[in-house]
């Protein structure tokens, strides 16, 4: 097993714990990156959006896997969320984290 073996192998299994706590798939995309595409049943709420959201996102109650085009912006989002006592991982890109499900 390789390094990135290791380090990609250890996100998808933490992407699977995740789903099988019943986690909520947050995309923090654009309105128009969304409506071009995006994994059924998940939330849309846009990085910019996600300050005067929180609220929203902490009643769902649920564990949150943040995505978004490449990963960057799930990330800031998903420790955005973590300073907000909200359990958030980074998923990544949407495309690499629909073929995960």
């Amino acid at each position: 097993m390789g390094i990135l073996d290791f380090i990609f192998g250890a996100k998808q299994r933490r992407v699977e714990d995740y789903l099988k706590n019943d986690a909520i798939i947050l995309d923090v995309r654009s309105q128009r990156e969304w409506d071009a595409g995006h994994i059924d049943n998940s939330v849309h709420i846009p990085l910019n959006e996600l300050n005067e959201r929180v609220d929203e996102i902490k009643k769902l109650n649920k564990p949150i896997i943040a995505c978004c085009a490449s990963g960057v912006r799930s990330a800031k989002a998903a420790k955005f969320l973590n300073l907000k006592n909200i359990d958030a991982i980074n998923g990544g890109g949407w495309v690499s984290l629909k073929h995960k499900l």
